[in-house]
């Protein structure tokens, strides 16, 4: 039995705690290692060694900083073919999708290559006699990343690599179902130059969780997961004056106007409502056509499209997705399903029954369907996080627009149409945080940043991009006067402009 440990000021650290969770191969429904989770005395130890390490690495100029972050990108890609079959074989997603996975939180390491650029303050001459302006952005000390595990390498990356980048260091605390990748990538990280204590990794549940949102040393908190836990993240961190950007859940609708592509539309809608078993949180898993004839078009051409689909194993070359995560997630998602049925929607087809030869134990789900979704059903309301996809049938572009509008999630929105201004005025008037054109799923590149709206973000800034600068940086504004003469005024007012 493999034990995954914490990693604490640059070393692995089993901890002395005796509460441990296993972790399984969702491939085969096996325990495959154990995860020890942390008390709030090994938080501590890890808080402890990045306040130290905080106290050095802020003196490092940027330049320095960003060479760290070209290493720690350069070992990224050297190992990405082993990181992304520890990631498969934790999270049961098909490797080709951990690459990706891996890919996109790389993108935001390089970003976090021209940190010193984007640390860049503002500068004002003569701002009143003799009297020059000037701002900096200074870290703020010691943050903390807590992040799901459906991502278990980019949303740490999005995170930390900023975070650092800036001056700071970092506590992890991943999800405890796949925690390997993330501690791998903290030693990655040492081996790239940062000094020890600058990325810590604790393991652990709410005992860890409400450690960081407690503790005093702690400055700021990032969090991505499921919008009750980010509202009650929110409310604790702030209220101990931290600031906090907590990420949740997400019902991401793709509405299909009657002039779209609908044979590229399909392509692109099966891939992000099945892809990686459907857990993301930027999947597309409702699908709103307009028009009765769009609707059974696009149903029979889904259909046609559903049967191609290959469930597999992780390391399966031509599977397009594997397993969910757990086999509590995969009841919960097969829960849904026959909440669907009992609502009334129509169950056209039905995943719940499917094996996989010589994996039966493992936590598998076939593609399910459902048509005729109506808005006032709990299947609808709520986020399944399966390979599910729901078609709710509008009649008109308003109808349209208003579905995704006034659901309580507002991460992403699609829309598949060849008219630029019906387009157009569907990204003005949506009230989503996110919208793709003709683009399925819509995660901005790492240079802008992401977030959605409503019970999808609680806070005020994004992840990643000059958003996430700001959000882990404080600015400092200096008003600097150089009198002339042996002796200076007598008096000094506030300058004026004139």
């Amino acid at each position: 039995m493999r034990d995954i440990t914490h990693f604490i000021d640059g070393v692995s650290v089993a901890g002395t705690s005796r509460r441990f969770g296993d972790i399984y191969n969702p491939n085969t429904g096996e325990v495959q290692a154990r995860v020890a989770l942390a008390s709030v005395g090994e938080l501590d130890a890890a808080v402890a060694s990045a306040v130290r390490a905080q106290q050095v690495w802020a003196l490092v100029n940027p330049q320095r900083r960003a060479r760290v972050m070209f290493d720690f990108k350069r070992l990224i890609e050297a190992n990405m073919n082993d990181l992304a079959e520890l990631l498969s074989c934790e999270h049961g997603k098909v490797v080709a999708d951990s690459k990706g996975d891996i890919q996109r939180g790389l993108e935001v390491i390089e970003f976090a290559c021209g940190i010193p650029h984007a640390l860049k303050g503002e500068y004002t001459e003569g701002a009143g006699p003799g009297i020059d302006v000037y701002s900096m952005r200074q870290p703020l000390g010691v943050t903390a990343g807590i992040t799901p595990f459906n991502f278990p390498a980019m949303i740490p990356m999005w995170m930390f690599g900023i975070s650092i980048a800036v001056g700071n260091t970092f506590i992890l605390k991943p999800s405890e179902k796949d925690p390997s990748v993330p501690v791998r990538l903290a030693e990655l990280m040492m081996e790239a130059g940062a000094p020890k204590g600058v990325l810590n990794v604790v393991h652990g549940d709410k005992v860890s969780v409400d450690a960081i949102l407690d503790h005093p040393d702690i400055k700021a908190v990032s969090f991505v997961g499921s919008s009750d836990i980010a509202q009650y993240v929110y409310s604790r961190g702030t209220a101990a004056g931290k600031r906090v950007q907590a990420m949740g859940g997400a019902k991401n609708h793709g509405v299909i106007l009657p002039d779209a592509d609908l044979d590229q539309a399909v392509k692109d809608i099966v891939g992000a409502a099945y892809g990686s078993a459907g857990e993301r949180c930027m999947a597309l898993p409702v699908v709103v056509p307009v028009g009765t004839r769009t609707a059974e078009a696009f149903r029979e051409k889904m259909l046609a499209e559903i049967e191609t689909l290959k469930v597999g194993i992780s390391t399966d070359a031509a599977a397009q997705y594997g397993p969910v995560v757990s086999a509590a997630h995969r009841r919960k998602v097969s829960d849904y399903i026959q909440l669907g049925v009992e609502e009334g929607a129509e169950l056209v087809v039905d995943g719940r029954g499917f094996t996989l030869q010589g994996y039966e134990q493992g936590f598998f789900i076939g593609p399910s369907m459902f048509d005729r979704v109506k808005p006032d059903m709990r299947t609808y309301q709520e986020e399944i996080f399966g390979p599910v996809l729901q078609i709710v049938r509008a009649e008109t572009f308003e109808e349209a627009v208003g579905l995704p509008s006034q659901h309580q999630y507002g991460n992403g929105v699609a829309i598949f149409t060849r008219n630029g201004r019906a387009a157009r005025e569907f990204a003005a008037r949506v009230n989503v945080g996110m919208v793709g054109i003709n683009v399925p799923i819509p995660v901005p590149v790492a240079y802008h940043s992401f977030g959605g709206w409503k019970r999808s973000a609680f806070g005020d800034a994004n992840q990643h991009g000059m958003e996430g600068v700001r959000f882990y940086t404080k600015v400092k504004t200096i008003t600097a006067r150089w009198p002339e003469g042996a002796t200076a005024d007598s008096a000094f007012i506030i300058p004026t402009m004139g």
